[in-house]
């Protein structure tokens, strides 16, 4: 660690500094305690169904003896394609159990990109919704992957609600295309073959890799990032360690609304919230906002996870406003940034700190934070999490001091081990440990960092950085907005100008008004050229505005 770490002063009472990187050697360590310390506890609940830890504990071992049982050794590769459902923990834990590689796989990938990260990993076996089974028939026989497990998404909900769920989404919203793929083996089927075999006994290690994680592939050809037992424990445990003095062992009930395919969901809540004993209440579709109210109308949350976008969703939704938050503890955001009138309007209503968080897939994800003593800094990402070190350096690679602009890197040992088959990528993206971000920031004198924006994003206005963040920042502030975006176009003067995207909160609000309200709070070159209204604003699953998919549209 490098000694210039001024953020260790900020830290809350009952942080410690640095956590033991060794107190588990893998995840399946993790979850065996887990599993015998909560064993009556509630783990997961989904669609009103629940199940304790000793009920996840059987099930998982005999999903992983059953994978076993299909040929698959240690080593190999299996992927999971679904949404939050009870089946996804199961079929996580199952297979890490067996020693196989977990491929963590958006439901929502056209046939090609499954195509590209199913034969990038070289996955031999998938467990998928059978929602979109038809998109897996198509690229199937491209692939090495031989084992096809599907599942519906009232399966495991018991009797009569796992007829009427599968009735509503086969027949009356008509969610699951017609499919014909050979061979495949129901979920259950597959829990009640598994019962018949044992998981032979599996030493893992620390450097084992126990997942593939892609990353976005926003920026280009999706890459997979390689988390090893070591990366996901040491990440687990710092963030346990910065949530210590806010919970209680067994107590708390946190609510996931984002996919546990990704990677802020399956440390943050999978793994960091069972280390704790605590329950996850999953939404299996974060987009439909009434079933995220309910779910905190109907369970006493203290934990909730999200992004800006749901956070701000939920602020503007009048049932939303009338629940009670007073057992809500921590509210934590992060995937993107978050906006600072989308902070102030959540804790206003809910009286609760929404802390920013950030990260990357690469870093397993979570690396720095707001603390959640309500000491943090709006607008900022926070300070680094026990035993990970943030440093900003200029273009030449030079370490730059307190206020200066430059790349963020990163160095801990959540830092993934590399890009699965891409030694090149790796070289590029660890550099002597640092992980190197492809993020602008700056770290303030007290130790707190704040993102001034992703490199690729940056627009150049005749010779002067503008980054989109700010824009988005300033317009969102406006009460008639409810959601923004900035991108750079093409400009014959200028090289580049700012055209900003917004879907009105107001009907009444205008362009001009746009225009004007920016020149009042931004410099001339930053003020948007061009006004587009739109009803919505592309998203991935996780609710992440894609600029890149607005600047080729």
């Amino acid at each position: 660690m490098s000694e210039f770490r001024p953020w260790l002063k900020k830290y809350p009472h009952g942080v410690a500094a640095n956590i033991n990187t060794e107190e588990y050697a893998t995840v399946v360590d993790l979850l065996e305690k887990a599993f015998t310390k909560y064993a009556k506890k509630t783990a997961f609940t989904c669609m009103g169904k629940s199940m304790t830890y000793e009920q996840i504990d059987r099930y998982s071992r005999d999903f992983g003896a059953y994978l076993l049982s299909r040929g698959l050794e240690p080593g190999d590769k299996v992927a999971i394609m679904m949404p939050n459902l009870l089946q996804y923990p199961i079929a996580l834990f199952g297979a890490m159990r067996a020693g196989l590689v977990v491929v963590n796989t958006n439901p929502l990938y056209t046939p090609r990109e499954m195509e590209h990260q199913f034969k990038d990993s070289g996955a031999t076996a998938i467990i998928i919704a059978e929602n979109f089974a038809a998109n897996l028939q198509k690229i199937l026989p491209n692939t090495a992957i031989k084992t096809v497990i599907t599942t519906s998404i009232g399966e495991l909900l018991g009797f009569p609600k796992k007829v009427v769920v599968n009735f509503v989404v086969r027949n009356l919203k008509r969610m699951v295309p017609k499919y014909e793929i050979l061979n495949t083996v129901s979920f259950t089927e597959a829990l009640a073959q598994g019962k018949k075999f044992q998981i032979p006994p599996h030493t893992g290690k620390p450097d084992d890799v126990a997942v593939l994680q892609y990353t976005g592939g926003t920026t280009g050809v999706s890459k997979g990032a390689m988390l090893t037992n070591g990366n996901l424990v040491a990440n687990m445990l710092q963030v346990a360690a910065w949530c210590k003095p806010f919970f209680k062992e067994g107590e708390e009930v946190a609510l996931c609304p984002l996919p546990m395919y990704h990677i802020f969901a399956f440390t943050v809540n999978v793994l960091s919230v069972m280390s704790i004993g605590g329950q996850n209440v999953l939404v299996t579709n974060a987009r439909d906002i009434p079933s995220v109210v309910k779910a905190l109308e109907s369970h006493p949350i203290t934990l909730i996870t999200g992004v800006n976008t749901l956070f701000n969703a939920l602020t503007n939704n009048a049932e939303f406003l009338k629940l009670d938050f007073s057992k809500l503890k921590i509210s934590a955001g992060g995937g993107m940034a978050v906006q600072k009138a989308v902070a102030e309007k959540w804790q206003q209503v809910t009286g609760c700190y929404l802390s920013e968080g950030y990260g990357m897939t690469e870093s397993s994800p979570v690396a720095t934070s707001n603390p959640y003593d309500g000491s943090g800094k709006i607008g900022s990402i926070g300070i680094p999490l026990p035993s990970t070190d943030l440093r900003i350096v200029d273009d030449q690679g030079n370490v730059v001091g307190p206020n200066q602009i430059g790349e963020i890197q990163i160095k801990g040992p959540q830092v993934m081990k590399g890009y699965y088959n891409n030694p090149e990528e790796t070289a590029n993206a660890i550099v002597d440990g640092w992980l190197i971000t492809g993020d602008i920031g700056l770290m303030h004198e007290d130790g707190y960092f704040q993102i001034v924006d992703r490199k690729k994003d940056m627009i150049l206005v005749s010779g002067f950085n503008v980054f989109p963040n700010e824009v988005e920042d300033v317009i969102a502030a406006h009460p008639k907005v409810l959601e923004v975006a900035a991108i750079g176009i093409e400009d014959a003067k200028s090289g580049e100008a700012v055209k900003v995207f917004i879907v009105k909160k107001d009907k009444s609000l205008s362009k001009d008004e746009v225009i004007a309200y920016c020149k009042e709070n931004l410099t001339a070159y930053k003020v948007p050229r061009l006004v587009e209204f739109r009803d919505e604003l592309p998203k991935t699953n996780v609710g992440k505005i894609l600029r890149r998919a607005l600047k080729d549209a």
